[in-house]
């Protein structure tokens, strides 16, 4: 299984971060998997922020849960994630993972005008 990550380095805050994780390998519908996003600030230890099941039903952190939205496009084996209203505490490394062992190189998200 292959995950990688895709999308803008840099958002301004108030905007919305917006990810996609296209996956190689296997089918985001398929087994009992849970897609996840997960996220690495500077200095900082990882922070898991939500998942989609392979039954379309989402999981979010409480701590993000209102700014946070996980979908997926099924025809394309691909899912998202939308983090609304970034401040630049929002900056990380995000990864996408089929945890444990499945993880895309996780790309670098700075928040900043």
């Amino acid at each position: 299984v292959q995950l990688q990550e895709s999308g803008p380095g840099l958002v301004k805050p108030s905007q919305t971060l917006s990810l996609t994780c296209t996956v190689s390998g296997d089918s985001i519908t398929a087994n009992n998997y849970i897609w996840t996003w997960i996220r690495q600030p500077p200095g900082k230890g990882l922070e898991w922020i939500g998942g989609i099941a392979y039954s379309g039903s989402t999981y979010y952190s409480p701590s993000l849960k209102s700014r946070t939205s996980i979908s997926r496009d099924t025809s394309k084996n691909q899912f998202t994630l939308q983090l609304s209203s970034v401040t630049p505490e929002d900056t990380a490394v995000y990864y996408c993972a089929l945890l444990p062992t499945y993880w895309g190189q996780g790309t670098q998200v700075t928040v900043s005008s």
